[in-house]
């Protein structure tokens, strides 16, 4: 792998605007870019929260709105999208931010947030790891439930 496919490169790149850089690969290169990984990088950065505002703001209308009707046939026009979005304010540091976790990814989560409605999710996820179900049936029957809709719930 060259070593311009590196991620700091890469991103070194989308901040310099750097339009010919897609344009450097060799085939080989071109088919393990990842515009993908442009998008989701592109969109953090540390620093002043005006910047960080901008960079979130600036991806999601320039490079997201349509990012996948362009498909992988177009990875070219998929930089070139990237690079508009940089201020040319120099080299930020670009960061991976893990997509939320959906509120009640497992059973035990989405029974718990029917018994208690007023918990934050954050609440929600520790409830959940800290008790196994046989506790929260335990709290389901203190709540009133019946084991047959405990049952169905869990």
């Amino acid at each position: 792998m060259s070593s311009s496919l590196e991620i700091k490169y890469e991103m070194q790149a989308y901040d310099r605007k750097d339009r010919a850089y897609y344009d450097n690969f060799t085939d080989e290169d071109r088919k393990k870019f990842s515009t993908y990984l442009m998008l989701k990088y592109g969109a953090n950065v540390s620093g002043g929260k005006d910047l960080q505002a901008y960079y979130l703001m600036a991806t999601n209308e320039r490079v997201n709105k349509h990012f996948f009707e362009l498909g992988s046939k177009h990875t070219k026009l998929q930089w070139l999208t990237c690079t508009t979005v940089s201020p040319q304010m120099g080299a930020q540091f670009h960061y991976w931010l893990n997509a939320k976790k959906k509120e009640g990814d497992n059973k035990s989560q989405k029974f718990l947030a029917k018994l208690y409605p007023n918990m934050k999710s954050d609440e929600i996820d520790l409830m959940a790891k800290i008790n196994d179900k046989r506790d929260i049936a335990d709290m389901a029957r203190n709540l009133g439930l019946d084991d047959k809709s405990i049952k169905a719930e869990l």
